[in-house]
């Protein structure tokens, strides 16, 4: 009996499969969108390191290859905040055609990022006459692209999730609520200065490791790197916070949101400065 009861309990697990067509079934056009961006890796990658051609003395494949990167997290994130959502929300014939819209405007942007990365230009910030018009028609994807955070955070701020802790429930809506301004304000004025850096050029344009942060100038990178990931970081010290002390009351959350925003607003300021956000050393 021991021994029947355990293979059926194994048998009642589901496969890798199952789990990711469960995951899936959360929201499948974003889904499918990240695995796009996931595989597209591959030959950007080879491209990276076939193609010796560079632009402004990085790698010109870089670019695209971290956004490929960022894309794959950005919408695997999504898709798990989906099941946080109603699910009348998610059936309804309004939201599927604004997830399609969003999925559209991404996919134009990753051809244009891709396409201009073949041919040797600049993606973003491309004065050409060409090169200007299809960068504003990026502006209008990557403007679509920031507002999933924003909706979910309405949806969910309007129909909390049962059975989550208050603090994990008001972290979900403060890091996905935050992600959207933050966003903006540091890609606004990244598009309207027409460049990242502040206070000159660096001397070392491959920057940081990984990251690309200038070491000796500002760079208006980091400060929205950091306001992109409020969608994860604040949500994390929630369920952090729920494993530590319980999650009976929503203070905690809201006060880390504030001290995350204060620090997004520092890092943004300290760039305008023209101050990097990790001196080079010596």
């Amino acid at each position: 009996m021991t021994h029947i009861a355990f293979t059926s309990a194994r048998t009642a697990r589901p496969s890798f499969a199952e789990q990711v067509a469960r995951f899936r079934a959360d929201e499948p056009r974003f889904f499918d969108l990240a695995i796009l961006c996931g595989l597209l890796m591959l030959p950007t990658g080879f491209a990276a390191v076939a193609d010796n051609r560079l632009f402004d003395g990085v790698d010109i494949w870089i670019k695209p290859l971290k956004f490929d990167v960022a894309l794959l997290v950005y919408f695997l994130t999504m898709v798990f905040f989906a099941r946080f959502l109603p699910a009348t929300t998610r059936s309804s014939r309004t939201y599927r055609i604004y997830s399609v819209a969003v999925v559209t405007a991404v996919a134009l942007e990753v051809a244009w990022i891709h396409g201009a990365a073949a041919l040797g230009t600049a993606s973003h910030f491309n004065a050409s006459p060409v090169g200007a018009v299809l960068y504003s028609v990026a502006g209008l994807g990557a403007l679509m692209l920031t507002t999933p955070p924003a909706v979910y955070a309405v949806s969910i701020y309007r129909n909390p999730p049962t059975g989550l802790p208050p603090v994990l429930s008001e972290s979900l809506v403060l890091g996905l609520g935050l992600t959207l301004p933050l966003t903006l304000m540091t890609a606004g004025t990244m598009a309207n200065l027409g460049q990242h850096y502040v206070g000159g050029v660096p001397a070392d344009p491959s920057g940081l490791f990984f990251f690309g942060w200038a070491r000796d100038v500002g760079d208006l990178r980091v400060a929205h790197f950091f306001a992109t990931h409020a969608m994860h970081a604040v949500p994390l010290f929630g369920l952090a916070y729920v494993g530590l002390a319980g999650g009976t009351s929503r203070w905690p959350a809201r006060i880390f949101a504030a001290g995350f925003t204060g620090f997004v607003i520092f890092a943004f300021v300290q760039a305008l400065n023209g101050q990097p956000f990790l001196p080079a050393l010596g």
